[in-house]
């Protein structure tokens, strides 16, 4: 009857394990009930920032295409030396590096400084140095980030780096471009690890499984942000491993155990 009994109540456990609903895994949980107007209050906190140690392509155009031939970079660089291929296929000689400090120096501007500009701003500042000092039109300035990239690990399926050529990109996409997370990843904590310009570090959490992070501004990522995803309780305990020099003394105690449960039957 004991027996009858304890096979049961296992049953019955795993029946409850087996139906529990999978509410620690979907995403953004009642995100269709967040109101328009918060959801488009979110875009104002997805701007990329101009940061040292960034790489730009910075193309300057016009309806007058000579005139701003200058203050191109591809232009500038054949002009002064004679020559339209002297990269050896390596186009980052065309990029601008910013440097600690914020600076880059751009053709007949010289040493200008657009770190900590977002890139709107950026643009905006090149086409107003440019007009109308050296020329009689506003020039069009559209600024890409060349090596704009993040960090995912953890419970991922594939860790790594995450690029993003037009400097924009949120969790949720990182973590899509990494195979999504495992089934053992934890949505509601996931580790954020920023760092600043200045060498500092930030880091925050982001629960997935809330509507709100969707317009939180941790939501979207920075450059070189680092994603951890930890391992929920399951996985962590099944990765515990018994100490080599433990186990001896387990399976000594296990051949005891058995023994004397062996004498007790036959002693009945």
């Amino acid at each position: 009857m004991k027996i009858k009994s304890l096979i049961m109540i296992t049953a019955a456990a795993l029946m409850l394990c087996s139906c529990s609903t999978p509410k620690g895994i979907t995403y953004l949980q009642g995100v269709d009930s967040l109101p328009d107007e918060v959801l488009k209050s979110a875009a104002a906190h997805n701007e990329p920032v101009v940061q040292p140690g960034d790489m730009l392509q910075i193309n300057v155009s016009s309806s007058n295409p000579e005139v701003v031939k200058p203050f191109n970079k591809t232009e500038y660089i054949a002009t002064s030396t004679g020559a339209n291929n002297i990269s050896n296929g390596d186009n980052s000689i065309y990029f601008y590096l910013v440097d600690n400090n914020g600076y880059i120096d751009f053709p007949l501007l010289g040493h200008i400084k657009i770190g900590g500009m977002t890139q709107a701003a950026a643009q905006n500042y090149i086409a107003h140095l440019i007009y109308p000092k050296y020329i009689t039109e506003c020039p069009n300035v559209e600024i890409r980030f060349q090596n704009f990239h993040v960090y995912t690990m953890g419970e991922v399926n594939n860790p790594g780096m995450v690029k993003a050529s037009n400097g924009r990109i949120n969790v949720l996409e990182a973590i899509a471009q990494s195979g999504d997370l495992t089934i053992t990843g934890r949505r509601d904590n996931v580790m954020i690890i920023h760092t600043n310009a200045d060498g500092s570090r930030e880091v925050s959490r982001v629960n997935l499984n809330d509507k709100n992070t969707i317009v939180s501004p941790n939501f979207n990522l920075r450059q070189n942000d680092i994603v951890y995803v930890e391992p929920n309780a399951s996985k962590q305990r099944s990765s515990f491993s018994i100490p080599p020099q433990w186990q001896f003394g387990t399976s000594i105690l296990g051949i005891v155990v058995s023994v004397v449960t062996l004498v007790v039957t036959l002693t009945k």
